[in-house]
């Protein structure tokens, strides 16, 4: 069974994958609407905001490569949220979601901005999942939109 972590959750989970081996990432680009990452153990984990309505959430930039996620071990990735100034002045409600990676070969910031009419969610979720436990996993899987 998938696992779905809210903000207010995830730097516990993050805990959780400490000292896993990563061996793939996919989405790591400006403008994706989820990321997915891929463990040696097979478990993943993927970043996404599920669409409801009249919000807009997706990646605003990465500072840092993928090639320092890709085969390296994750000591750990925080959350960091702020409301501090919009991307557009039309925005009426917004967030800044900022997971930052630390691993065995450097750093890497992903930057979400997530905006809405204030009636909506603008967070990142994140959700879990584990073939030793999941008989309908499937990795790529990860890679379909909400």
């Amino acid at each position: 069974m998938n696992t779905t972590y809210f903000p207010e959750q995830q730097n516990d989970f993050f805990k959780t994958l400490a000292n896993k081996k990563i061996v793939d990432v996919r989405g790591l680009t400006r403008g994706s609407n989820h990321i997915s990452i891929l463990f040696a153990d097979g478990d993943a984990i993927k970043f996404y905001h599920y669409q409801n309505c009249c919000e807009s959430v997706e990646v605003d930039d990465v500072y840092g490569c993928e090639d320092d996620l890709i085969d390296a071990i994750l000591y750990d990735i925080e959350l960091v949220q702020s409301n501090d100034r919009p991307k557009d002045k039309y925005d009426e409600s917004y967030t800044w979601s900022f997971y930052k990676f630390r691993t065995s070969k450097g750093y890497v910031d992903v930057r979400w901005y997530g905006c809405s009419n204030g009636y909506y969610s603008e967070t990142v979720n994140v959700e879990y999942f584990n073939p030793h436990v999941d008989a309908d996993y499937n990795w790529e899987g990860c890679f379909t939109s909400y």
